[in-house]
């Protein structure tokens, strides 16, 4: 008989919403599932208010009933690192699970981990987004480098944050494990009863851009691609579904100057977990116009409602899209995004590519992960 572990996952849980968020509670999840004593150590403070870029980092949506959270990190505060440091050292749990995304998580998360490993029984592995950010800052590299030294060994998300790490550690343990599916957010429902879900109109085909909107993500490529009247005669519908991290202008501006209001459905809040089924299923692609990035919890969404992808040829994305298959894969560029979304309509792909995806997403286990992490 298995025996029971003691697992604690350090970072972002409810009351704190998003993909990191759900990340961990999936997690938690798998793992209470195989028999594990499971609890989230989340943030009393996450971000400062300054610092944050959206308009709320909570979420509206019910508390978590199967999963035990405790609030007790504070991102900012170096006498709370010691102290939380110093109780799960004492605790002695058999493994400790660091979700790092940015570098200013850095001092928090590396302070913490220094503190365990003096019981010299508890193992940390990192599961790292990025280890250098998409928008970079000055000491990112110092900052990550202080948490890389902290932390026992890495699972990567996806290739090129593999070698990334490796420029800052020769020796410790790092293994590739793609995104698993996000699976959570409920069943495949009828396209139709999705747009109407929306409140939209079932004579449009619809194309979904989904999550927080930064500019590394394209948004604008994607937009300029619809301002040609090809698109627009195709009777097809831009869906933007996400909150602006950045200045919403540019964007809207480009709507304006192109003609675009009427092809282009602005969704700018966050969208709550009990919503994300009638958006993608709503949809009949969705495309990730990426200007640089490493894996996007998107496409894991995507997977997960068997909806074919457009990605950007950059960083870890096509890695896990067939080009051709499942969707397609180009550079990030206006013209070569239009080319394949005409290509997709002109022929007829979505059912295609739809039954490849329910095929290929078998391949994104959490269970999968689980075994990533115990080889290291």
């Amino acid at each position: 008989m298995k025996s029971t572990r003691k697992i604690i996952i350090i970072g972002s849980a409810y009351p704190f919403r998003g993909g990191l968020a759900a990340y961990n509670e999936r997690l938690a999840r798998e793992y209470i599932k195989n028999g594990d004593d499971v609890v989230i150590y989340t943030f009393t403070l996450q971000y400062p208010s300054f610092l944050f870029p959206g308009k709320s980092q909570y979420s509206e949506s019910p508390a978590p009933t199967d999963i035990k959270i405790i609030r007790i990190v504070n991102s900012i505060n170096p006498l709370n690192w010691i102290k939380v440091g110093n109780r799960i050292k004492k605790q002695k749990p058999d493994l400790v699970i660091i979700k790092f995304w940015i570098p200013f998580m850095a001092p928090c998360f590396g302070t913490i981990a220094r503190r365990i490993k003096k019981n010299n029984f508890t193992k940390i592995i990192s599961i790292v987004d990025n280890i250098i950010p998409h928008e970079k800052r000055v000491g990112d590299r110092i900052l990550a480098s202080y948490f890389v030294q902290a932390v026992h060994g890495f699972v990567a998300m996806s290739k090129s944050v593999m070698e990334d790490i490796k420029l800052f550690n020769k020796t410790k343990p790092v293994l590739f494990c793609p995104h698993p599916l996000y699976d959570h957010f409920g069943e495949i429902i009828p396209k139709e009863k999705a747009i109407c879900n929306l409140k939209l109109d079932t004579n449009y085909k619809y194309i979904l851009f989904f999550g927080f909107i930064r500019d590394y993500k394209g948004l604008d490529l994607l937009l300029k691609s619809f301002a040609k009247l090809s698109i627009k005669n195709k009777s097809i519908k831009l869906i933007v579904a996400g909150e602006f991290y950045t200045d919403s202008k540019p964007y809207f501006d480009l709507i304006k100057i192109n003609q675009l209001d009427e092809f282009v459905i602005m969704h700018n809040n966050f969208i709550p977990d009990e919503k994300v089924a009638d958006y993608f299923c709503a949809s009949d692609i969705v495309v990730q116009p990426y200007k640089n990035a490493t894996q996007s919890g998107v496409t894991q969404i995507a997977y997960h409602f068997n909806k074919p992808m457009i990605v950007t040829d950059v960083g870890g994305l096509a890695e896990i899209i067939p080009d051709g298959k499942v969707g397609y894969v180009v550079k990030p560029d206006s013209e070569k995004l239009a080319e394949v979304i005409f290509k997709f309509f002109d022929l007829n792909k979505e059912k295609e590519f739809m039954e490849a995806a329910s095929v290929e997403k078998e391949k994104y286990s959490w269970t999968n992960l689980i075994k990533t992490i115990e080889k290291i």
